[in-house]
């Protein structure tokens, strides 16, 4: 085994599409972790199937590399905003982390995000500016950039004085400085060694492991994953199981694995600094400390960020239950939520009052629509909500909600439509700049909520030329009301199969979302209207045949192909009264009360609650 003074962690931190996963591939392929026959894919610790699908990192990953005499852990942390509560805890079992930043674009906003956790750990970062093979690259000011950055979140001198390492992960290059030739990972590998000390041998000194993440394994149940912080942690030992506050249980280790190139290695014991994967213990919990028997020295609790945004997870009660689905009650419903809930502890779940289903709370709508996605793969049918922004109470007793910063590029010739779109959602521009070939960067704060249902839009506006990021910033005081969508919807008001002439004479009264020859339902959503009321109308009507001219005799009817949603879409899209239902093949929009008039004496009903309140 490597000696424990050897031992270096790190995580890869950065925000979306910097390069994460594609220099933690050059740094496995360049310390000889694969055979030389070996086929490997890109981006090899994305391992989850909508991960490769979406080129984005959902869930923190090990592995673990050799440099000369040193064993380098590294954690591949996620980019994206809502997958952060993964990154906080990540931060407790690293010495440094690796700051990956575009060439091109420079720092934005979960660059922001990940860097402040890291410098609130009292971490020194190490600067990697990828992509410098870009034609607009402009490394030297985005180094000023990120040093603005750091000087901003408060970093202390040391922190500012971080190693800038400049390179291209794509092709497994790194240098020093830019004029440098370039031909591996060397400079990157000595700047780690020579910037961050090997953890300090504390073999002699008492037991302290604390968990920082789980996992789950359908054989020996659930897995802390977690640094030895001090001591040594044996196979088959009783152990203390610690948390401040509450009194220690015991527990028995039962396995300990180590992290070797991709692969988990089973080992007898394992020294102080390195990451281990422990089982035995079924309800370990994140933020615990694994002590000696008799033994009670927990280290400080892991915070995790509360939940922004909430939807309710419903049985699907449509007329086409069943239809593709395997898992379709509450039963069902619950108990994968309840295994979600084993490993995915930015999650909250409660069960709802008046229907069959569940509040389901995370950390934003990629959060919750990617376990919806997993949920429909796995063979569940379920109806989904309007997505709904958590609020909370300060000190004052004060109504706060989530605040995010969007940075917005678009051509400068969108840019007062946007400007004037998220102004309407209550949103604060906080700067402007023109950049190259004609387009703007425009920095804004604006609430959670004045985000929900405007990416499509903005997709439109901009004709798919701007991009929209965004990141939690803080929170702040209720900003009021915020408009919903403009349009109603065009509703379906009887069972049977789409037929092209309906279609076509309802094509002049808005957008349509299905084709000819699709199954509909009373209630189901199949356009949306150019006005702002909802319509019912008849999709399933078919011209009659007479003696004068025959049905097929017309000109061939020439549709315009259909609006298809995607499930992120379809949820940013749905208002109040409307669910999302969600199938193994298949997503429509419906009503939440799908008869004409039941729904008309809902509206009355919830009307008029919403006076008396």
């Amino acid at each position: 085994m490597t000696n424990k003074r050897n031992i270096i962690n790190i995580a890869v931190i950065a925000h979306v599409d910097a390069g994460k996963s594609t220099l933690v591939d050059a740094f496995l392929n360049q310390s000889g972790v694969f055979r030389d026959n070996e086929v490997i894919r890109e981006r090899i610790m994305d391992s989850d199937d909508i991960e490769q699908e979406r080129g984005i990192t959902i869930y923190s990953k090990n592995c673990s590399i050799r440099h000369g005499d040193y064993k380098i852990n590294i954690v591949d942390t996620p980019g994206h905003s809502d997958f952060s509560s993964e990154v906080e805890r990540v931060l407790k079992t690293v010495d440094t982390v690796l700051l990956l930043v575009d060439a091109t674009e420079g720092p934005m906003p979960q660059t922001r995000f990940v860097l402040q956790k890291s410098l609130e750990q009292g971490l020194k970062p190490i600067l990697f500016i990828n992509k410098i093979d870009k034609k607009d690259q402009r490394a030297e000011e985005v180094v000023n950039e990120v040093f603005d950055l750091f000087v901003e979140l408060n970093a202390n001198d040391e922190q500012c004085d971080f190693p800038i390492v400049y390179g291209i992960a794509k092709e497994g290059i790194a240098k020093l400085e830019l004029d440098d030739e370039g031909k591996d990972l060397s400079p990157l590998f000595e700047t780690i060694i020579n910037h961050v000390d090997a953890y300090p041998d504390y073999d002699d000194e008492s037991l302290q492991v604390q968990i920082s993440a789980l996992a789950y394994d359908d054989y020996i149940g659930r897995l802390g994953i977690g640094r030895v912080f001090k001591g040594k942690l044996k196979s088959s030992e009783q152990i203390n199981i610690c948390s401040e506050g509450k009194e220690p249980r015991r527990g028995k280790i039962s396995r300990i694995s180590v992290y070797e190139g991709l692969n988990q290695v089973q080992v007898d014991e394992a020294e102080s600094g390195e990451i281990v994967v422990l089982a035995g213990i079924p309800d370990i919990e994140i933020g615990e400390t694994i002590c000696a028997e008799g033994q009670n020295l927990p280290l400080g609790a892991i915070l995790i960020e509360e939940p922004t945004l909430s939807m309710n997870f419903m049985v699907n009660d449509s007329p086409f239950v069943g239809r593709s689905g395997k898992f379709v009650t509450t039963r069902h419903i619950r108990d994968r939520l309840e295994k979600e809930l084993e490993v995915n502890v930015g999650l909250r779940v409660e069960p709802l009052d008046t229907t069959d289903g569940y509040k389901v709370s995370g950390r934003g709508e990629l959060h919750l629509s990617i376990l919806i996605e997993n949920m429909r793969r796995e063979g569940y049918e379920l109806g989904v909500s309007k997505p709904q922004v958590l609020m909370h109470k300060n000190e004052e007793g004060k109504t706060v909600e989530p605040i995010e910063r969007v940075i917005v590029n678009c051509p400068e010739s969108y840019s007062g439509t946007v400007i004037s779109e998220l102004n309407t959602r209550k949103g604060m521009m906080e700067s402007m700049e023109i950049v190259d070939g004609g387009y703007v960067k425009i920095e804004f704060l604006v609430p959670t909520r004045g985000l929900l249902g405007y990416r499509s839009e903005f997709i439109n506006v901009t004709r798919g030329e701007g991009t929209l990021l965004s990141s939690f910033e803080r929170f702040e005081e209720y900003k009021g009301e915020i408009p919903s969508r403009l349009n109603g919807v065009l509703i379906s008001q009887s069972p049977g199969k789409t037929m092209g002439y309906a279609l076509n004479a309802l094509s002049s009264r808005g957008t349509l979302f299905v084709d000819p020859g699709v199954d509909v339902y009373e209630g189901m959503i199949i356009g949306m209207n150019s006005r702002k009321e909802d319509m019912v109308v008849n999709p399933t009507k078919n011209k009659k045949m007479s003696n004068v001219r025959a049905s097929g005799s017309d000109d061939a009817i020439k549709l315009a192909p259909p609006k298809i949603f995607t499930l992120e879409e379809s949820l940013e899209f749905i208002d109040d009264d409307e669910l999302v239902e969600v199938t193994p093949d298949s997503i429509r929009l419906r009503k939440k009360v799908l008869n004409e008039q039941d729904r008309i004496k809902y509206n009355r009903s919830m009307a008029s609650r919403a006076i008396v309140e």
